[in-house]
């Protein structure tokens, strides 16, 4: 041994003396500098190294854009491009809040009567948008229903100080809870071994979900590079889990005639270190079911959990059958291999903003999601959900909500919205210019054209009052059908689709004319191949929301 490490060190000190000879008279800052850079390639080489071959072309690109704009910013005009968009929002903001004069910024010296509290709380809803007009795609769902919003709100105001996290204290919140899930499960053809907990809403349902399976995987499997995979299509929430939890995210790509995730390719991305499987029932964007039991067929042979995000369908898909509708694909519990989904009340469900579900096959995979600090000095703590506190006022108007509507209800609240959608739909097939994506069976119908720029029609529409969602990859855009689209014998839906007819029509006299407006830069952005930089330009958005 002691002869071996005479060799290296003789070898060492021979490539020193060579090193000292080579740069002998070299100016002392070209050595500094040289060593500097060495060191920084040195560190971004081990940084690719360790994301993998498969991922070091997007890390390369991600650290290459990144520095670009840390250092050449000004140059570049990136710095005043995003000082400029924060600017454009706080016009908009202002512009809309005009009406009210007073801006609190700091506590007022006096307390201020109730009378004139609630004066000026019913100035900032005068300008709040008018959602009865049935103009907008999703967002308020149970529209239409006379007095439903005071019936709502006496129910909360009931237990408006109640929080479930005080079970003891608040326990009608806590019967109320366990209700909304045992309903929401029984749903979903759950046994009586599934369970679930409420959350605030579809984001935290599938974060939730997510944090759960990485800590499945890694007691049970040792995994600690976990990854999921999921459709190009799945919603955003999944990707926030992937960045909140370290997760790697593998996006299959979408089959462009059906709409669904391509299997293929899915099966394609799997590997060892996956976590999960994901499908949507069904998807935000074009309301297209994945093959849920395909997947949840390659979960059971890979032992691989499969979620089904039913956050925006599921209270509409469950219903379909009983309404009088053909819903081919199988979802739910009644699957092999589904082990859990996510299902936002506060949508079909009728119930209040900040409601929503996490269902799992078994009371074991629940436990991943649970968080507990057995040693804190403050006591044994323990939550089931992202929130400690929690809002039992909600989880109140929840439970009415589902009460007063009742499987009766519900499923005519279905059977108006299905049929508002296939209206829609069919009209938009109809309509010269325009293509309907995949083939929506429920509440969301996503179009795109191949004659015109599909963001003119969402110009149009704006012009007109509507404001529908704009999508991308490919140009596209949609409308969420609810109630509001339903009810007058379907009267908005119809005035959407002269609305649509009237652009439609323009634009194929002027077929290569295109966007303008933030449409058109909305169509832009698709471009530009650093992501991130849109990316900043989304979060500036908050930087100036949250500006008095």
């Amino acid at each position: 041994m002691s002869a071996i490490i005479n060799t290296a060190m003789t070898a060492v000190a021979g490539w020193v003396k060579g090193f000292n000879e080579r740069y002998e008279g070299t100016a002392p800052h070209v050595l500094v500098v040289g060593t500097l850079v060495c060191v920084v390639v040195g560190d971004r080489v081990v940084q690719v190294l360790r994301v993998g071959p498969a991922d070091s072309f997007e890390y390369t690109k991600e650290v290459f854009f990144l520095y670009l704009r840390r250092y050449f910013g000004h140059l570049l005009g990136y710095t005043k491009g995003i000082n400029d968009a924060k600017i454009g929002f706080l016009k908009e903001f202002t512009e809309k809040q005009e009406s009210i004069e007073e801006v609190q910024e700091e506590l007022p010296e006096n307390s201020i009567p109730k009378a004139e509290v609630l004066a000026l709380c019913k100035k900032h809803a005068e300008i709040n948008m008018d959602f009865m007009k049935g103009q907008y795609s999703g967002s308020i769902y149970h529209g239409g229903m006379e007095g439903y919003t005071e019936f709502i709100n006496e129910a909360m105001a009931m237990h408006q100080w109640s929080n479930p996290l005080h079970a003891g204290q608040f326990c009608g919140v806590r019967k109320m809870e366990t209700e909304v899930l045992s309903m929401v499960v029984k749903m979903f053809n759950g046994t009586d071994e599934c369970c679930g907990a409420m959350t605030s809403g579809g984001t935290e349902s599938i974060l939730l979900s997510m944090k759960a399976y990485r800590e499945l995987a890694r007691i049970e499997k040792g995994i600690t590079k976990p990854e999921l995979v999921v459709c190009a299509t799945a919603h955003a929430a999944f990707d926030k889990s992937a960045h909140y939890f370290g997760l790697k995210i593998r996006h299959a790509r979408m089959d462009p005639v059906s709409g669904k995730v391509d299997m293929k390719h899915m099966r394609s991305l799997i590997t060892s270190n996956t976590i999960c499987l994901v499908g949507s029932a069904y998807g935000f964007p074009h309301g297209i079911i994945d093959p849920i039991e395909e997947i949840a067929a390659i979960g059971v042979a890979k032992n691989i959990p499969v979620h089904v995000d039913a956050c925006l369908g599921g209270f509409i898909l469950a219903f379909a059958e009983k309404a009088g509708f053909d819903v081919e694909e199988v979802f739910d519990f009644r699957v092999p291999g589904v082990t859990s989904i996510s299902c936002d009340t506060h949508k079909y469900g009728f119930a209040p903003k900040g409601s929503s579900t996490i269902l799992y096959r078994t009371p074991e995979l629940r436990r991943h999601q649970m968080h507990s600090a057995p040693n804190w000095p403050g006591g044994i703590y323990a939550s089931p959900t992202i929130s400690g506190s929690r809002v039992g006022n909600v989880v109140a108007g929840t439970w009415a909500a589902m009460m007063s509507h009742g499987l009766e209800g519900y499923v005519q609240s279905t059977k108006e919205i299905i049929s508002a959608t296939r209206y829609v739909t069919q009209e938009c097939k109809e309509t010269q210019g325009l293509q309907v994506m995949g083939d929506p069976i429920a509440s969301v119908v996503a179009v795109k054209s191949d004659e015109f720029d599909i963001y003119r029609l969402v110009t149009h529409l704006a012009e007109k009052g509507w404001e529908l969602n704009s999508l991308q990859f490919p140009p596209s855009m949609h409308i969420c059908c609810t109630r509001l689209h339903a009810i007058n014998d379907m009267e908005n839906s119809k005035r959407l689709i002269a609305d649509i007819r009237e652009g439609c029509a323009e634009f194929m006299k002027t077929k290569d004319k295109p966007a303008t407006g933030s449409a058109a830069l909305y169509g832009t952005t698709q471009e530009i191949p650093d992501r991130s930089i849109i990316g900043d330009v989304a979060t500036t958005y908050f930087d100036a929301y949250y500006d008095v």
